[in-house]
């Protein structure tokens, strides 16, 4: 076959490939450009010009219109792939409305995806931007392992078809800062500085009075975790720590920072929070705390939250306040499945001198328990009531 009037083809081939490219709704875009069509064409010529002086096919016209078809559809899809590239690229999220000051805290805001419920993102970012595994962040929301897992699971396939260009908002940010301070707090995994960091740079980017509540309750808490564990790893009760290893200047910081974000008159769960671990971090001693104004204090996160979690604790402030029939009175219409109901009963009971009904509400208590410190902590409870011989016990904390 020779190649000398294969150039008088092109039109025609151009032609086939633009009624082709008409039919097909996918690429019409694509045809639009005709200099593209042109291009392939111009493509299989090149071809021919190599192959058809050693190959020549016996339909020529035929076999051009066939390369030139393949070049154009291969362009088409360059073409598509790159525009959904650069659509990708204009979708992302820009600086508006998320921090931008820090990556980490950027990713916070990404993975709390309004798509999501607030819990659901929480754990979702433990564990996407905190590392966390499935089992601790089960136990940082009190739940079965199997369950978590599916959690995340179902909110992975969620967002398998969604546009991430919408961040989370600040309270479902604020949450998942709160779960990994208290998973770094409890031991496993040393998370509770690194969520201070983040929440510190958070209330310099956000006038919002719940982020320093929350950096004042991180602070407060974090300044007497020298003296909440022995040596040896063992939970120390508040009532019996040396507040002497209390760090007092965090603790300074911390009340300096709820006295700001109080004065702001918009109080939060938070707020609230730390004004109670303030008001503990205060106290010469257990017997010296104030403990009608923490119980104040939890009245407004019951009014906030109307968490049964919070009911069970105010009901140890409550037995501390006016004596252990109120506590225990407080938590008569309680679930007793709750996490950490075993634990709370066991101690209003030895307060109340039934070490008989402590011991074993000690024990199941332990059995229940998500941590081996709060285990030990908790059986060893269960020991001590349990001999006869050393009755007088009283005075030791739940937890």
């Amino acid at each position: 076959m020779e190649t000398e009037g294969i150039r008088d083809l092109i039109p025609a081939v151009i032609g086939i490939l633009v009624r082709r490219g008409s039919g097909r709704v996918a690429i019409t875009r694509a045809y639009a450009d005709f200099a593209s069509a042109e291009d392939a064409v111009q493509s299989a010529l090149v071809r021919a010009l190599e192959t058809w002086p050693t190959d020549p096919p016996r339909d020529p016209k035929g076999w051009l219109i066939t390369v030139a078809w393949r070049q154009f559809l291969d362009g088409v899809r360059s073409d598509r792939a790159r525009q959904a590239r650069e659509e990708r690229i204009e979708r992302q999220p820009g600086a508006t409305g998320v921090p931008d000051a820090d990556d980490t805290l950027q990713l916070y805001f990404l993975c709390a995806h309004p798509s999501l419920t607030p819990a659901t993102a929480a754990a979702l970012t433990l564990r996407a931007v905190a590392g966390l595994t499935t089992r601790q962040i089960a136990e940082a929301y009190l739940v079965p392992e199997a369950t978590m897992a599916q959690r995340l699971s179902r909110a992975k396939r969620q967002l398998r078809d969604v546009r991430l260009d919408q961040p989370g908002d600040a309270r479902t940010v604020l949450r998942v800062l709160f779960l990994l301070f208290n998973q770094g707090y409890s031991g496993d995994v040393d998370l509770a500085l690194e969520a201070i960091r983040v929440t510190r740079q958070l209330s310099r980017l956000l006038d919002e009075p719940e982020v320093r509540g929350l950096l004042a309750l991180m602070l407060l808490h974090h300044a007497r975790r020298r003296a909440r564990t022995t040596p040896g790893g063992q939970l120390i009760s508040l009532a019996d720590q040396d507040r002497s290893r209390w760090d007092t200047q965090m603790i300074t910081e911390g009340v300096a920072i709820l006295q700001a974000a109080l004065a702001e008159d918009r109080l939060g769960e938070f707020q609230a929070q730390a004004a109670i671990a303030a008001l503990h971090a205060d106290a010469p001693s257990t017997a010296e705390t104030d403990w009608v104004q923490i119980v104040e204090w939890y009245d407004e996160l019951v009014r906030l939250t109307d968490s049964p979690i919070v009911r069970l604790n105010r009901a140890v402030a409550l037995a501390e306040a006016d004596g252990a029939p109120a506590g225990l009175a407080a938590i008569a219409d309680l679930d007793p499945g709750l996490p950490r109901y075993a634990a709370v009963s066991a101690y209003l009971h030895e307060k109340l001198g039934d070490f008989g009904a402590a011991a074993r509400l000690y024990a199941e208590a332990s059995r229940l328990a998500t941590s081996a410190a709060e285990r030990d902590h908790l059986a060893r409870c269960a020991s001590v009531l349990s001999r006869a011989e050393n009755p007088g016990t009283s005075g030791r904390r739940a937890g």
